[in-house]
């Protein structure tokens, strides 16, 4: 005899599994639980935390040795702009005006710091790794995870550019109703190329620009979003808060911040992993289990084969699985 809960999911279920759009959410939302997307996304916003925000500080502190004065207008137009990617630290970081040192220890520093960056880098590979379940054995070496790592900064690194250029375009159009949508849509577009360039240098090559193209929209918008509920809460809840409370607030809003990029990117990379490999309709209630289920519950066994000569394979004692009509 069924429980009471199950007499109020099973109809849901159903209904679910008989409408695309409703069926293409819940299996996204089924696959990022199978990947344990939520210590995925917890393990990039670590080593962002820790790598992005100190090379970010230094960042400023080369900007001030190249750009001259901190009150120059190259200056603050790189730096506004850097700042749209950390919404919740901005405030905190307009009054930096460089740091002091020697030449050999800045250099030091620099490459203590970039190295220590690429940790982030390889949390978002092995993310994504996980996410398209590429087996084991066929993952990237050091070498390789290395170099597009170094590539992953890069693409970042035409991202701040073409945020610049926003800014110094919308500064010369003006503060305009016309001008302030054009920037968003200009903003948009600078964004999902940003995340297309990443999805398609981290994800198996296999895969096509248009396999990822879903994605990169859904991480455009979702990070545009971000920055603007950001930059709101900051303006709101930060401007007039003491020295000590505001420190705890900025970082724990930079750490929320982080973690809700990081399910943003693992999200939509998932949505082009079902998208790609047709990973729905799933079942809420198990038994039955789909065509679905049965092909995701195999790529995940088969993502654990780490030797040429080792053999994975996976069969079903059951009937055969349900089939719904799509």
């Amino acid at each position: 005899m069924a429980n009471p809960a199950e007499l109020v999911i099973r109809p849901v279920d159903r209904w679910q599994q008989q409408h695309r759009a409703a069926g293409f959410a819940f299996g996204v939302i089924k696959k990022f639980g199978d990947d344990r997307g939520g210590t995925l996304s917890a393990l990039i916003t670590f080593y962002g935390f820790l790598s992005l925000f100190p090379l970010l500080l230094v960042g400023f502190t080369i900007l001030g040795f190249v750009a001259g004065s901190p009150t120059s207008h190259l200056y603050q137009q790189v730096q506004n702009s850097g700042l749209k990617d950390f919404p919740v630290v901005g405030q905190q970081l307009r009054d930096i005006h460089g740091l002091h040192g020697s030449t050999f220890g800045l250099v030091v520093g620099l490459v203590g710091l970039l190295w220590g960056s690429l940790g982030v880098a390889q949390a978002v590979q092995f993310a994504v790794n996980e996410a398209w379940d590429v087996p084991n054995v066929v993952r990237p070496n050091f070498v390789v995870r290395l170099v597009r790592g170094l590539g992953f900064f890069g693409v970042l690194g035409l991202g701040v550019v073409g945020t610049t250029a926003l800014t110094v375009a919308g500064g010369l159009l003006g503060h305009s109703l016309v001008a302030g949508a054009l920037g968003i849509v200009a903003a948009l577009i600078v964004n999902t190329g940003l995340f297309l360039g990443i999805f398609r240098l981290l994800s198996p090559k296999h895969l096509t620009w248009r396999d990822h193209l879903a994605g990169a929209v859904m991480a455009g918008i979702g990070w545009q979003v971000l920055q603007i509920v950001g930059n709101l809460l900051v303006q709101r809840n930060l401007k007039h808060t003491t020295a000590l409370y505001g420190q705890f607030a900025t970082v724990l809003g930079l750490i929320s911040f982080l973690s809700l990029a990081s399910q943003l990117v693992m999200y939509s990379v998932e949505v082009n992993v079902v998208r790609h490999k047709k990973l729905w309709p799933r079942s809420i209630l198990q038994p039955p289990l789909l065509t679905a289920d049965r092909k995701a519950l195999d790529l995940r066994a088969t993502q654990e084969k780490r030797r040429p000569e080792q053999h994975v394979r996976t069969g079903w004692e059951e009937a055969e699985p349900t089939t719904l009509q799509r």
